[in-house]
């Protein structure tokens, strides 16, 4: 079991607190007592907009998520920005410090960013990014102090103002461009469907680095409303640790849903997980997924088959176990792997719901697996029985029907002996009587004539043929679907010929209609009744047809009241 991070100690808490409160009265003395600043009381609070939410949100992150680098990053960035404040400085040694340091906290900004929420850059797009930002300030920025960049600083060891400011360019249009990259690589992280805290957080980072970029770009073109883009992107970056602390207020507050979660499944203990686990964890992405062992596969609530996504799609997964085997896996948004309280709980919470979930779903899988194990049973048989009638009328019918013209043939040449013309012609009628009968057992394996005109005209030679008067209605426009054919043929075929031998029937009614997602065949009787598809294997094998292709075969047969079929076949 991997051993949990400690949290900072009381003295490293209130040591952080009192340096917070030392560079809050540091930048406002600074920018007070400074010449140079315009309106220097708004600099000063524009500054700790931004120093002190950083230094705050950090604090709280390494108190409550010890094992996370973004708490200490943040701290970091807050005292680094402070730091900065020493350009306001008229010491000459604070003052080179401060402009060392001056860009330096938009490279800080943009790891912050990028490596949320584990404070880890997990992507190696996002470690070259932050890598090439952090040489652009500390190397490029360097640079151009050692050539004179500032003449007060006291590292400038010569005086080539024209190829700093060259560099300087070089440094600002580099850093825009990072910085708007940060955007594109938050925006590809950024799916639909996540926490909304977290999205809200997202485009507070976005809107930060978008202001920083066009900050850059408003020094590198000389705009004279650069104070005003100044001031608009202090604010922004300011906005992110104040959408961060909001982050972790709604984490907080997540942990009081888990009552009500408790509440929910003893209610409805069997009822759909997905929803209520969504909401105890404030994350409407979330994804169940289920282990079914026979099948060595992840399997959605339905049954069907699913892989869980990694983290490189911004997404983390909590595995839930039994006896040290995967039972229930929870894919949520990677911003949760953090709130490990929440998740502890909610798991907690719902551990037997989800047990009886996953039984549930394994059913489902079973109960698909058969259904598509009968289907195609179903199909392949079908096959068989075309190749079947095909031989039949191919082979044995077309002989036959030769042996008879030929029988035929030889009685009519022989007619001078009268005995043996009528022996031809009876051999001839037996043949004639075989043909029929080979006829009717092909017709019995496939309708020929299902297959070539279609269900309209083949229910017409049933109903024709049948044993009691029938009165046909097909409203089906078109061909339908080979299987859904064959079934609701059968179903007339099976009904007509039970009507025939145990209805006691004086009439029948056969109706297929056709609606948006189904077809439906109606067989009606005027006969005794009392038919059950439990009793007799007639019945029982037309509804397992029936059930075979998705569809429903259901009876109304009252005793005395003749009988009513209604098989229900699915056609999408």
């Amino acid at each position: 079991m991997p051993a949990v991070a400690r949290g900072p100690g009381a003295w490293a808490l209130w040591g952080t607190v009192a340096l917070g409160f030392g560079t809050l009265l540091g930048s406002i003395g600074l920018a007070l007592a400074g010449d140079e600043l315009v309106r220097p009381g708004l600099q000063a609070f524009l500054f700790n907009w931004i120093t002190i939410p950083y230094l705050i949100s950090g604090t709280l992150a390494w108190w409550r998520r010890p094992d996370s680098r973004l708490g200490p990053l943040m701290i970091a960035t807050a005292f680094v920005m402070a730091l900065t404040a020493l350009q306001w400085s008229s010491v000459p040694a604070l003052h080179t410090l401060g402009h060392l340091l001056d860009m330096v906290p938009s490279a800080m900004f943009l790891h912050v960013f990028l490596a949320y929420p584990t404070g880890q850059l997990e992507t190696r797009p996002r470690r070259i990014l932050v890598a090439a930002a952090y040489t652009n300030v500390v190397i490029l920025q360097l640079a151009k102090i050692l050539l004179g960049g500032n003449p007060d600083s006291l590292l400038a060891i010569t005086s080539q103002p024209a190829l700093a400011a060259r560099i300087e360019q070089m440094q600002l249009i580099a850093m825009s461009v990072l910085l708007l990259a940060g955007v594109v690589l938050l925006l590809v992280r950024r799916p639909a469907g996540r926490r909304r805290p977290v999205t809200l957080l997202v485009d507070t980072f976005g809107l930060a680095l978008v202001m920083l970029a066009i900050l850059y770009i408003a020094g590198l073109r000389g705009w004279p409303q650069i104070e005003v883009v100044r001031h608009v992107t202090f604010a922004a970056v300011g906005l992110a640790p104040v959408a961060f602390l909001l982050g972790l207020l709604d984490s907080r507050l997540a942990r009081t849903d888990v009552g009500a979660l408790l509440m929910e499944l003893r209610a409805h203990p069997t009822s759909d997980l997905r929803e209520p686990l969504a909401r105890a964890l404030h994350d409407p992405s979330l994804i169940l997924a289920y282990w079914l062992p026979d099948y060595g596969t992840w399997a959605d609530p339905d049954g069907h088959a699913v892989s869980l996504r990694g983290p490189e799609d911004g997404r983390a997964t909590r595995l839930i176990r039994r006896d040290n085997e995967p039972v229930i896996a929870l894919e949520f948004d990677r911003s949760l792997q953090d709130e490990r309280e929440l998740l502890d709980a909610v798991v907690a919470a719902a551990g037997i719901a989800l047990e009886n979930n996953r039984l549930q779903v394994e059913l489902r899988a079973r109960l698909l697996e058969l259904q598509g194990s009968r289907a195609r049973v179903v199909d392949a048989g079908q096959k068989e029985r075309q190749r079947l009638e095909r031989n039949l009328h191919d082979g044995a019918q077309q002989r036959l029907v030769a042996l008879a013209l030929e029988l035929q043939l030889i009685a009519r040449s022989s007619s001078k002996d009268p005995e043996t013309t009528a022996r031809l012609l009876k051999a001839k009628h037996e043949v004639t009587a075989s043909l029929d009968e080979l006829r009717d057992v092909a017709r019995g394996i496939h309708p020929a004539v299902l297959t070539g005109h279609g269900l309209s005209v083949a229910l017409e030679t049933l109903a024709v043929q049948a044993a009691v008067p029938v009165e046909l209605d097909v409203a089906v426009d078109g061909r339908l679907p080979e299987r859904i054919e064959v079934a609701a043929y059968y179903v007339v075929s099976e009904s007509l010929t039970n009507i025939g031998k145990h209805a006691k029937a004086t009439a029948a009614s056969v109706r297929v209609t056709r609606s948006e997602d189904a077809v439906v065949v109606e067989v009606v009787d005027d006969g005794i009744g009392g038919a059950d598809t439990e009793r007799g294997t007639g019945l029982r094998g037309l509804a397992d047809r029936v059930e075979a292709v998705g569809g429903r075969l259901r009876i109304w047969s009252p005793a005395g009241r003749g009988t009513r079929l209604e098989a229900e076949l699915p056609c999408e």
